[in-house]
């Protein structure tokens, strides 16, 4: 298997000015992402190397692997809920099960593996067997972004070669530490700020939930100060992880924190 410095060093990404962009988790407020990579390409500002964790690893992928930000809109948009997506699960070790949603990205994507995503780009999960942050540059993209979209108690665990993992953003939800070593500039994506008034519902789910954001906001911070230019978007603080009738409110807030940053970019490289 061609390991990641290998294969780097193959399509040139050693060469000087090179740029990633690392996406966060956040459920539905990860649409952000996507208006995030629309304004990318609307100021031509090209990737060399993505990453991503859970919702951001979904984002990450299919535009590594060509999409355009329409055309991801656009393959979202033929669904009305978040439950299109999901299974109930026996509650055993998640009440949810992601299978559904792999078919329907498999049915997305146009390759199948990450060594033939068109940018290169690592997918990041927690390995919840050996405690540790995992990030994928190579091997079938589809179980490795459900496993890094699996929430804890929400979505079962997923097995890849006999090892459980987990949402990535259970241990780094911003995965500027997977890529920061590649880029001369890196842009840290956050849509996942942290909901302060938050009102209390006696639900495990709800519960877990607001758990695993807790979480993720706490260990987001040390991945923030990795990064050269950050993209936040706090008006989706009080949107819901499960809600995905507002994607196209929220790929616009993206796209405008994201014009914003990159046009101070543009201005100090001036």
């Amino acid at each position: 298997m061609l390991k990641l410095e290998d294969f780097l060093h193959t399509i040139g990404l050693h060469r000087p000015g090179r740029i990633g962009i690392a996406l966060s988790g956040g459920g539905a407020k990860g649409f952000a992402h996507i208006g995030v990579l629309e304004a990318f390409d609307r100021f031509d500002i090209k990737p060399d190397i993505l990453a991503g964790v859970s919702a951001g690893s979904i984002a990450a992928a299919l535009y590594g692997a060509g999409l355009s930000p329409r055309d991801m809109l656009d393959c979202f948009m033929a669904f009305e809920k978040f439950t299109d997506f999901t299974e109930w699960s026996i509650p055993k070790s998640g009440f949810l099960k992601l299978d559904k949603f792999g078919r329907i990205l498999s049915e997305w994507l146009p390759v199948a593996t990450l060594e033939e995503m068109k940018i290169p780009t690592i997918i990041c999960a927690a390995d919840f067997d050996h405690a540790k942050s995992v990030g994928w540059s190579s091997g079938e993209i589809v179980p490795r972004v459900l496993a890094s979209c699996s929430i804890p108690i929400v979505f079962r665990p997923v097995i890849i070669n006999g090892v459980h993992y987990v949402d990535g953003g259970v241990l780094r939800n911003l995965p500027a530490w997977a890529i920061r070593k590649y880029c001369d500039t890196l842009f840290g994506c956050n849509c996942s700020p942290l909901q302060r008034h938050y009102r209390f519902k006696a639900s495990l789910l709800d519960i877990a939930i607001r758990t695993y954001r807790l979480t993720s906001k706490a260990n987001t911070l040390q991945d923030l100060h990795l990064c050269d230019y950050i993209i936040q978007t706090p008006q989706t603080a009080d949107m819901k992880v499960f809600d995905i009738s507002q994607m196209r409110k929220i790929s616009l807030i993206g796209y405008d924190a994201a014009s914003r940053v990159l046009e101070k970019y543009l201005n100090d490289k001036r």
